[in-house]
C-alpha cells in the first residue's frame, strides 16, 4: 500500500519539475526573443528591377546593386506541382505547424546524439527563410534557438503564404541566382509557372547546396540531388513510376541561359527616368517585340555589318507602342547597338510627301484628282529631280504621289509655302530639326532637306490613319484623357492620302491594296524609309547606319518596303477599308470643280531652259572609302556613280578611261574591276567635268 502512493509522488514531482522546466525554458526563449533586435527584412525587399510588357511577361530583367539576379516572384507566379513537390521534401508538416515541427527536431537530436554531429538540421521552410534573412555561417545550438525563435516571430506576423513567398524569393540557386523565378530563367529560360516534372525536382534539390550543386559546373551532384528529391515525390504519391523513370532521364542543363532582354533601348529609357521603381509595366507586346526584333535580324543578314534596322509598330486608336526595335543587336559594337535608333535625327526622303499632299488637300490647293506637272522646273536656285531622272509629263497628284515624283510635290509645296508646312508639322508636336546654316527653309524640305525620328514620322503616320487628329506615342498603359487632340488636317483630307497611298504598288513579296504606305530614300544613300498603315496600327522602318554614313545602293523601296510588309505579316493586317468621310469628294478629274482640275498656276518658277546650274559629282563622295563587298544590295558589287547640275548627256570615266555614257540620265552604275585608289570624272555636253578620287577596299 505504501509503495503505490510513493509512486503516484514520484510522478506528480517528475510532473512538476518537467512543467517546471518547460516554463523556464519558454521563459528563457521569451526573454531570448525580446533581447534579439527586430528582424530585418530588407533582404526580402532588395529585389531586381523588371520591366514587363502589357501582359506582365517579362522584357528585361536587371541586376540587384550588388549584382545578383532576383526576380520578384510569388507562389502563384509558380508550377503549384513544384510547390507541393517542395513541402514533401523539405517540409511536410508546413501548413499545420507554428514555425517549428518538433517531430522534426526530435529526429535531428536522435541523429545527432547518435553521430555525435549535425546529420539533418530539422528545419521547417520558415526556419529556412529566418536563417536566409539572417545568414549565418555557423551550425550550432545557439544558431539553431536563434532560427526557431525567428521562425515563431515569422508565423506569428505573416500568413503562410507569405512565408512560401518569401522562401521563394530567397532560396539560393547557385552563383548569383537567388529565388526560383530567376533560377528558372537561368537554368530552362522560361518563367516557373509550367515546369516538368525534372525542372521542379531539381529546382527542389538546389538551395540545399547551391554551390555544389550547381547544374551549370557540377552536373552530376545535381543529377543525384535530382533523383533523392524524385525518389521521395515518387513515395508521396505526386508523380508515377513511370514520370519519375522519364524525369530522372531527363538531361540536367549544363549551362546556365541569358536572361530575357526585349526591347533593351526602352528598357533602359523607363529605369532611367523612374530609378526607384522596381517594376515597369509597358504598353509594349513581348510577342510580337520577339517576332520584329528577329525580323530585324533575319534581314540585316543580307545588308552590311554596319547596317542596322530600326522598327516601331504603334496602336493607331490608342498611339500605344506595341513594339520597339532600337537596332539590330543591343551588344553589337560595329552597328552602335546600345543607340536607339528609333530616336535618331535622321533625313526622311521622300517619306514626308504623304503631308505635303495632306496640306495641300486640307487647304482646297488641291484634289486627289488634279493633275499636276512633271516636267523641268526651276524654283530660283532650286531644281527638283525624279529619282528615276525621268519626267511623267501631266500626272494626277494621286498618281504623283503613289510614284513618289518629286517636281510635283516641290509644285505643291511651293504653292502650300514651306514655311507654312514646317509650322502645322509643328504645331501638331512633331519636332522637325533643319539644316544649321539658318535663313529661311526652302523647297528642299519636302524632298528629305530636314532631321526627324522614326518616332516621329510614325506618330505622324499614325495621325493620318486617325483621320488627321495627333495624339503622342505612349510607352505605357494610361488611361486616355478625352481631351481634344491637336489636328493636322481635316479627316477628308486624311482619307484622300490614306486611299491615294491604298494604291501605291507593292513590293514584290506583297499583295496590292492591303496597307497605305510610303517608302523613303534620303540624298546620299544614308536612309531607307518605309511606313505603312491599316485601320488598327502603323509600322514605321528605318535602315541605315548609325554613323550616318553613306550605303550605296540603300533604297526605301527596295530594303524597307519589303520589312514593313513583312512586319504587317507578323502582327496581321486589318481588312477593313478607311471609312470615307461623308463630304468627299470622288470624282475624276474632269468632274471636280473647275479649280480643283489643275493646280493654280500662280506661282512664279522656269523651266530648265534658263543657266544651267554647275556639273557636280554627287555621288560617291570625294575621298569616300567603299567596300566592294557592300557597294550593291543585289550582291553583284556594282557601285551607284550619280551627278547633279550640268547639261546632258553625260559621260563617266574612271582613271580617264569611259565606263559608261553618253547617257541622258544622271545616275548609273559600274562595275569596279578590284580594289584600289580610283579617280573617277563626268562629263557633260558642255564639256564641263568634275572629278572625285576614291579608295575601293
Amino acid at each position: 500500500m505504501t509503495e503505490r502512493p510513493t509512486r503516484f509522488r514520484k510522478m506528480k514531482i517528475a510532473a512538476a519539475a518537467a512543467a517546471a522546466s518547460a516554463i523556464a525554458v519558454a521563459a528563457m526563449l521569451v526573454l531570448y526573443a525580446a533581447s534579439l533586435l527586430p528582424l530585418d527584412l530588407t533582404a526580402a525587399s532588395d529585389r531586381s528591377t523588371v520591366v514587363l510588357d502589357r501582359a506582365g511577361r517579362l522584357l528585361r530583367p536587371f541586376l540587384t546593386a550588388d549584382g545578383r539576379w532576383k526576380l520578384p516572384v510569388t507562389s502563384d507566379d509558380v508550377d503549384p506541382r513544384y510547390l507541393a513537390m517542395l513541402k514533401a521534401y523539405e517540409d511536410k508538416r508546413f501548413d499545420g505547424h507554428f514555425g517549428l515541427d518538433p517531430l522534426g527536431l526530435m529526429r535531428a537530436a536522435g541523429q545527432m546524439l547518435v553521430n555525435g554531429r549535425v546529420v539533418s538540421g530539422g528545419s521547417t521552410l520558415t526556419m529556412q527563410v529566418a536563417r536566409l534573412l539572417e545568414p549565418r555561417e555557423e551550425r550550432s545550438l545557439a544558431a539553431k534557438l536563434r532560427q526557431i525563435v525567428r521562425a515563431v516571430e515569422l508565423e506569428r506576423r505573416f500568413n503562410k503564404k507569405q512565408i512560401l513567398d518569401l522562401y521563394l524569393t530567397l532560396a539560393p540557386f547557385g552563383g548569383n541566382l537567388e529565388g526560383v523565378r530567376a533560377a528558372s530563367f537561368a537554368y530552362f529560360g522560361k518563367e516557373p509557372k509550367r515546369l516538368s516534372t525534372a525542372e521542379a525536382a531539381l529546382l527542389v534539390a538546389l538551395p540545399q547546396s547551391p554551390e555544389t550543386r550547381r547544374p551549370d559546373r557540377f552536373g552530376e551532384a545535381a543529377s543525384k540531388a535530382r533523383g533523392r528529391v524524385l525518389a521521395r515525390v515518387e513515395q508521396a504519391g505526386l508523380a508515377t513510376a513511370d514520370e519519375v523513370a522519364a524525369a530522372r532521364a531527363e538531361p540536367v542543363p549544363t549551362e546556365r541561359r541569358p536572361f530575357p532582354n526585349l526591347s533593351p533601348h526602352v528598357a533602359e529609357q523607363v529605369v532611367t527616368e523612374a530609378p526607384s521603381l522596381r517594376s515597369h509595366r509597358l504598353s509594349l507586346d513581348a510577342r510580337l517585340q520577339t517576332a520584329l526584333e528577329s525580323l530585324a535580324h533575319e534581314r540585316s543578314l543580307g545588308l552590311d555589318p554596319k547596317v542596322s534596322i530600326a522598327i516601331l509598330a504603334v496602336d493607331n486608336e490608342t498611339g500605344e507602342v506595341r513594339a520597339s526595335v532600337g537596332g539590330v543587336d543591343y551588344f553589337a559594337a560595329e552597328r552602335a547597338g546600345a543607340l536607339d535608333l528609333t530616336r535618331a535625327l535622321r533625313s526622311p526622303g521622300s517619306a514626308l510627301k504623304p503631308f505635303i499632299y495632306a496640306l495641300a488637300f486640307d487647304n482646297g490647293i488641291a484634289h486627289p484628282e488634279t493633275m499636276l506637272e512633271d516636267r523641268p522646273a526651276r524654283y530660283g536656285t532650286y531644281i527638283p529631280e525624279n529619282f528615276d531622272m525621268t519626267f511623267q509629263g501631266m500626272v494626277s497628284a494621286r498618281k504623283a504621289l503613289q510614284l513618289s515624283l518629286n517636281v510635283p510635290a516641290v509644285e505643291l509645296l511651293s504653292a502650300l509655302g514651306p514655311q507654312r508646312f514646317l509650322s502645322r508639322l509643328r504645331e501638331t508636336g512633331i519636332d522637325i530639326a533643319l539644316p544649321k546654316e539658318g535663313g529661311a527653309p526652302g523647297l528642299a524640305v519636302g524632298l528629305g532637306g530636314l532631321g526627324i525620328t522614326l518616332q516621329d514620322l510614325t506618330r505622324a503616320y499614325v495621325g493620318l490613319a486617325r483621320g488627321g487628329e495627333m495624339i503622342p506615342l505612349r510607352l505605357k498603359q494610361q488611361t486616355v484623357q478625352n481631351e481634344p487632340a491637336p489636328r493636322l488636317v481635316d479627316p477628308v483630307a486624311a482619307w484622300y492620302v490614306a486611299d491615294t497611298l491604298l494604291g501605291a504598288p507593292p513590293p514584290l513579296n506583297a499583295m496590292p491594296g492591303r496597307i497605305a504606305y510610303k517608302t523613303g530614300t534620303s540624298y546620299g544613300y544614308r536612309d531607307a524609309w518605309a511606313i505603312g498603315f491599316d485601320r488598327t496600327h502603323t509600322i514605321g522602318v528605318w535602315i541605315g547606319r548609325a554613323d550616318n554614313a553613306a550605303v550605296p545602293g540603300l533604297v526605301g523601296r527596295v530594303v524597307a518596303a519589303p520589312i514593313l510588309f513583312d512586319a504587317f505579316a507578323r502582327i496581321g493586317i486589318d481588312p477593313r477599308p478607311f471609312p470615307q468621310p461623308p463630304n468627299a469628294i470622288v470624282a475624276s478629274t474632269a468632274h471636280l470643280p473647275p479649280p480643283l482640275r489643275h493646280l493654280r498656276q500662280d506661282v512664279p518658277k522656269t523651266v530648265s531652259a534658263m543657266t544651267t546650274p554647275a556639273l557636280k559629282l554627287a555621288f560617291p563622295p570625294d575621298g569616300a572609302r567603299i567596300d566592294l563587298s557592300a557597294a550593291s544590295l543585289d550582291g553583284q558589287g556594282q557601285l551607284n556613280l550619280k551627278a547633279s547640275g550640268g547639261l546632258p548627256p553625260y559621260t563617266w570615266l574612271v582613271d580617264g578611261t569611259p565606263v559608261a555614257g553618253p547617257l541622258r540620265r544622271q545616275e548609273t552604275v559600274w562595275q569596279p574591276p578590284g580594289k584600289g585608289f580610283m579617280q573617277i570624272s563626268v562629263v557633260d555636253a558642255t564639256g564641263a567635268s568634275e572629278s572625285v578620287s576614291v579608295r575601293l577596299q
